[in-house]
């Protein structure tokens, strides 16, 4: 054995050890899946392919590490320990309320790239990263997504490997932990390492087969992935699990168990010396500057605002006019960008632009990517869609800076008509309310859809713009200035008897509204609610203390939407707060008809304001 191959040796013998050490003192964690990966991350950290400064941890040209199988972080933290990059007393602390060595990867913790544990999505944000060396930055990092095989059932891994290949993200490197078993019993396709190759294979990646506990072979084979050329790698390594312990090697109910104290020592005698002085060299990146984009002046869009235009076309308008103030700005879209008019900025600026296609699980990871890279996605499809990938957006919230991702709902609402209800989003509002940090915006018109993407695009966490199909009539100037946090009152009278709140097409419902009942001598105040959140309750409480009452009127389901958030806000006022809602359940036909047949079309709102009044 030479004398490299012998430390790597130690050195995955040192975290093993770490591995198990930490998880028995926190009386949890999962170090048999710790242990089955060690010689694998071992050998790409310390072995001179891999690439990072250690007191750089944002340095552009570092290569990035994720554990898509996050429950291995014992193993995680153990490597950066044998980096000496954390000392070997923070191990102890894995799991405490108080320590960064959370019980999956956050970024508590600096040198985790993006938040993990639910399982299926690393490779997904590692795409999002080998995208952005490749053909944002244009910068040498590689990307290494270690995977467990347990996870390879995701469909959202699959729709990264199928994207993966399309984009020939030759900087980027999967590594599959083949160690059998899962959680509770053996995996789909336990260690037939062909199966996982074959099936790799067929999505358009290099495939390379390795025994996982082979330091030589492991070395060797990263060396390999380097040179590959056009396509991306999928390392695909036959593990033990619990490999080291006879107590855990290769067997079933381990998973997520620490070691007694007993067993601890017994397995430390298997595992042999242990230098705990021994620290692993990570080689530094090369210095390079990231490409900055070139910001040439982009064709014409419209932008005639006496016109009426749905907000989900004055999105694209938005996204051309705001690139050159913001250059980090990149625009995914999951194959609707005729629809949603994300295609108004491919047109502009096709080297920011990425077609996803319809995956939009991997969109969101992608995105989540980018965002780790210091780039601000805006990621676009029907509202109705994102819900399936609401695992990936909440995990954004976990992310520290990489949760500075902007959403965008088109198609949203029964006033998208005809296409029937599998096409509505009715539960968006409510999903992206429930993150935290989230900002919720609902533009009504051309001005004030350029004015919040705007907004959104400054906001630290993860943003819902929802857009509307059918075209609406101008309400607000070129000049008017939207907040985040804000609202417009439309409609204001001393006289007024009761504050309808609503957004979006609704708006405009309450608007003829007003104009029938001011005709009978009723007046009404009308509120433009654009920040569903964080909502604008110094006007909420304000109307709430001059009106009898306060009517909500949305596009949406009532569980969850506007006339909750309003509720919420006015707590503990008196004020009565009714809602008028999507509740039944809805169908194909013309906008009018549809809002007409859930009661929030203008003349539920008259006869709600009637009922109110007595």
């Amino acid at each position: 054995m030479s004398s490299s191959h012998k430390k790597l040796t130690d050195l995955a013998r040192l975290v093993r050890y770490w591995s198990l050490a930490s998880t028995t003192e926190a009386g949890s964690g999962h170090s048999s899946s710790s242990l089955s990966a060690a010689d694998l991350m071992v050998g790409l950290m310390f072995s001179g392919v891999f690439r990072y400064d250690l007191k750089k941890p944002h340095h552009p040209n570092n290569d990035r590490l994720i554990f898509s199988k996050g429950h291995a972080s014992p193993l995680f933290y153990a490597l950066y320990a044998a980096a000496g990059a954390i000392k070997e007393g923070e191990l102890h602390t894995l799991r405490d309320f108080n320590s960064r060595l959370e019980g999956h990867p956050t970024s508590a913790f600096p040198y985790t790239e993006a938040a993990t544990g639910s399982l299926g999505q690393g490779l997904s944000i590692g795409l999002g990263m080998a995208l952005n060396a490749k053909y944002i930055d244009k910068l040498p990092y590689r990307t290494y997504v270690l995977l467990g095989d347990s996870e390879m059932a995701e469909g959202s891994v699959w729709e990264a490997l199928q994207l993966a290949a399309h984009y020939k993200l030759d900087n980027l490197v999967g590594i599959i932990d083949v160690n059998r078993l899962g959680q509770r019993g053996s995996t789909m396709y336990g260690h037939d390492t062909k199966n996982y190759k074959n099936k790799v294979e067929s999505f358009g990646w290099k495939a390379i087969v390795i025994d996982g506990h082979d330091l030589p072979v492991i070395v060797k084979a990263y060396q390999q992935a380097a040179k590959v050329s056009g396509r991306p790698v999928m390392i695909i390594a036959k593990t033990l699990k619990g490999k080291g312990v006879s107590l855990m090697e290769n067997k079933n109910n381990w998973h997520g168990k620490a070691l007694s104290k007993t067993e601890l020592a017994q397995a430390l005698v298997e595992l042999g010396p242990v230098d705990t002085k021994l620290r692993g060299v990570i080689k530094k990146p090369a210095n390079r500057t990231p490409a900055k984009p070139l910001l040439k002046r982009p064709q014409a869009v419209h932008e005639n605002y006496d016109a009426a235009v749905s907000t989900r076309k004055a999105y694209g308008h938005a996204l051309v006019k705001l690139f050159p103030k913001h250059p980090n700005m990149v625009v995914l879209d999951a194959e609707v960008s005729n629809s949603t008019y994300a295609e108004t900025f491919k047109k502009a600026y096709p080297d920011r632009f990425f077609e996803m296609f319809i995956a939009e699980q991997n969109m969101v990871g992608v995105a989540a990517g980018l965002a780790a890279r210091d780039k601000v996605p805006f990621v676009s499809t029907f509202a109705a869609f994102l819900t399936r990938a609401f695992d990936q957006i909440r995990m954004t919230q976990y992310a520290g800076k990489s949760s500075r991702i902007n959403f965008v709902g088109s198609h949203a609402g029964v006033s998208i008509g005809a296409d029937g209800s599998s096409q509505m989003g009715l539960e968006d509002i409510a999903m992206f309310r429930t993150l935290l940090n989230s900002a919720v915006l609902y533009p009504s018109d051309h001005v004030s859809q350029e004015k919040l993407v705007d907004v959104a695009i400054k906001h630290q966490g993860p943003t819902y713009i929802r857009t509307t199909r059918m075209d609406t009539a101008p309400l607000y100037k070129a000049s008017e200035k939207f907040i985040l946090g804000g609202s417009k009152v439309l409609r204001k009278h001393t006289r007024d008897t009761v504050t309808v709140v609503t957004a979006g097409v609704t708006l405009y419902e309450a608007l003829k509204a007003y104009d029938v009942l001011q005709e009978e001598g009723i007046y009404i105040r009308v509120i433009d609610l654009y920040s569903i959140k964080p909502i604008d309750r110094i006007t909420l409480h304000r109307a709430a203390k001059e009106t009898k009452a306060i009517i909500t009127v949305e596009d949406h389901f009532e569980a969850g939407g506007i006339g909750e958030a309003v509720r919420s806000a006015l707590e503990p006022l008196p004020t009565p707060v009714h809602s008028l809602a999507v509740r039944k359940m809805t169908k194909s036909g013309e906008p009018a008809e549809l809002l007409r047949y859930e009661s929030i079309d203008s003349a539920a709102i008259v006869k709600k304001v009637r009922q109110v009044l007595g």
